[in-house]
């Protein structure tokens, strides 16, 4: 059964707080881990800066792959996982997390994508109902969720990020997915993005150091080749080097998932990882748009 957990609470809850007075930043993500390894460094960036900054995690994570030892003390994976997002959101000084409790679908055409319980196996609809309802509760300002093809094309990135798209035109309409909570419409969605010109980089050096570039990854089933010839604008681009030691943090958190390896990846990110880059999905961006600030021009 599908069910809701807070792993964290705000300290003044948002519904009852004076809606628009409070910067308020929602992150809607697949799985525990994608918090920090994707854009870690701007939620920490915006907490510590006295934003709320909340979560949502759609899914457990059970069909990552981990060495035994990171099981020792835990019934499952799922419950490691849990506590190791746990651990990050404290890094990152998140105000909540919640857990929308679906299982975990693993990779493209595994038998995990037909769990009863998957959310790559779940109506879109019915997902879009859920997150719409957490959008009117946390009343954000802003959104940031995947982009379009998920990062690497995992299906529960795709399916999380259709469904953060949907709820995000959704919530301000309170005719559509009807509930006790008032309808709220954030003003600004952003899609969190890889620089393509970094990536295609990596995938030149990668083959320098034995390795190829379309087996990447812990189980080798990610292709950076082919993700590097798929463009997405660049619109936004924040600096994370003043958060750069809690982004590190957030990311050893996860040490079931390589979290503080310093692998080929880890190393040139480091060297080049200064600033998170997005592209702005709503309102739509002007050509040459550039921005520094994911608040610049909301209103309070």
């Amino acid at each position: 059964m599908v069910t809701d957990e807070q792993l964290f609470r705000p300290e003044n809850d948002p519904t009852t707080a004076t809606d628009g007075l409070w910067p308020t930043l929602l992150a809607i993500f697949a799985h525990p881990d994608d918090e920090s390894f994707g854009c870690g460094g701007t939620l920490a960036r915006y907490a510590w800066s006295g934003a709320r900054v909340h979560l949502i995690c759609a899914t457990g994570g059970e069909e990552g792959s981990s060495d035994p030892e990171h099981l020792e003390g835990y019934a499952s994976l799922a419950e490691r996982r849990r506590d190791e997002l746990n651990c990050a959101a404290r890094s990152l000084g998140l105000s909540s997390v919640t857990m929308l409790g679906y299982r975990d679908s693993g990779m493209p055409g595994s038998p995990a994508n037909q769990h009863p319980e998957a959310l790559a196996a779940q109506p879109l609809d019915a997902v879009t109902a859920r997150v719409t309802q957490e959008i009117r509760r946390l009343r954000p300002q802003v959104v940031i969720t995947f982009d379009p093809i998920g990062g690497y094309r995992h299906p529960d990135h795709i399916a999380i990020q259709r469904a953060a798209v949907a709820a995000f035109h959704a919530a301000g309409d309170p005719a559509r997915y009807p509930g006790d909570l008032p309808a709220h419409q954030p003003q600004k969605l952003y899609f969190l993005t890889f620089p393509r010109g970094l990536l295609r980089a990596v995938v030149r050096l990668m083959p320098l150091f034995g390795r190829d570039p379309r087996r990447f990854g812990r189980n080798q089933d990610v292709d950076l080749a082919a993700l590097a010839e798929v463009e997405f604008p660049v619109h936004a681009r924040i600096d994370v080097l003043p958060v750069l030691e809690a982004r590190q943090a957030a990311g050893a958190c996860h040490a079931s998932q390589g979290g503080g390896r310093a692998g080929l990846l880890t190393r040139l990110l480091s060297l080049f990882g200064g600033y998170e880059t997005f592209m702005r999905a709503y309102p739509e961006a002007p050509p040459g748009l550039r921005e520094r600030d994911l608040f610049e021009g909301v209103r309070f």
